[in-house]
């Protein structure tokens, strides 16, 4: 789990504008690990990517490889104060 974890972190702190304020914190329960990915704000659109494709394709990777290590994660990007207005 803590490699996982570490993975993790390297490959977001690839994607961002301020490496050092990415954290991944893990949290394990009966439906498996949780992943919680900390981003700055400003690094948020780099992190989600357009219609959430690079989050997809992080969690698509993470899903992969905990199934190779018996493991069901799951994948939570924490943004402070990030606000997501409702199309209308």
């Amino acid at each position: 789990m803590e490699e996982t974890a570490k993975w993790l972190e390297i490959m977001v702190k690839g994607l961002v504008s301020y490496p050092d304020e990415v954290t991944v914190a893990s949290k394990k329960d009966d439906m498996g690990v949780l992943f919680t990915v900390h981003v700055n704000k400003s690094d948020a659109g780099k992190v989600l990517g357009k219609e959430g494709r690079t989050a997809k394709a992080i969690r698509t990777l993470l899903y992969t490889k905990g199934y190779a290590h018996d493991m069901r994660a799951s994948l939570k990007f924490d943004v402070p104060d990030l606000r997501i207005d409702p199309v209308e």
